[in-house]
């Protein structure tokens, strides 16, 4: 279920984020595109309906989305980082928030903080979250929507790797997931190597 995105854009914009000199500000912004473009792969197979309006010339019959009620879920904190480029594609989706930070100690995932609409039972969710790292934290994540009725969930990050994609398949095998880039492992502290550092420092500027 997982989709690689290779697009010469995306992957040229992702070596920008990962260089160690780019500065905060170019970090938060080159990410915010990076989600806007990642969005067309993300949104291919959602279904279209036609329906009738009229243009400048003459009436006519086009194409819009079936459903556009979407939630929009950053895993806190860098998932925000990614939620402004999303919500410039679906400027009317609702934003949930799931607060979850991983045990120093045990590298497992605490929940501190969830927030959601009360009909996720009947929307499409977008889950994003920049790091796909042991999977710990996005399986919860995900574990906790289908806990609160959510029944159509995508997952979206940008780097991963292959510990956290085999997590999240295994524990979440009928949710797809979207990332620019399967990088080559973890280090012993748990980071995405080559990977592009704390994704939540270099956003906020947390160093």
């Amino acid at each position: 279920m997982i989709t690689e995105i290779k697009h010469p854009l995306i992957q040229h914009k992702l070596t920008v984020m990962r260089k160690k000199e780019t500065s905060t500000k170019d970090f938060r912004e080159i990410l915010e595109e990076i989600a806007m473009l990642m969005v067309y792969e993300v949104t291919r197979d959602f279904e279209l309906k036609e329906v009738e309006i009229e243009t400048p010339i003459t009436r006519c019959k086009s194409k819009v989305l079936v459903d556009e009620n979407i939630i929009i879920v950053p895993i806190l904190r860098a998932g925000l980082g990614m939620t402004s480029g999303l919500l410039k594609m679906f400027p009317k989706a609702s934003v949930g928030h799931i607060g979850l930070y991983r045990d120093p100690k045990t590298l497992q995932p605490v929940e501190y903080y969830c927030k959601m609409p009360s009909d996720i039972d009947k929307r499409t969710m977008i889950v994003v979250d920049p790091m796909l790292a042991t999977g710990g934290s996005s399986s919860a994540a995900l574990t906790l929507l289908k806990q609160k009725g959510a029944k159509k969930i995508i997952l979206m990050c940008l780097v991963a790797a292959p510990k956290g994609v085999e997590v999240v398949e295994r524990d979440h095998p009928d949710i797809p997931v979207y990332v620019a880039s399967v990088d080559e492992k973890l280090n012993d502290h748990a980071y995405i190597v080559p990977g592009l550092g704390d994704a939540g420092d270099r956003i906020f500027g947390t160093f």
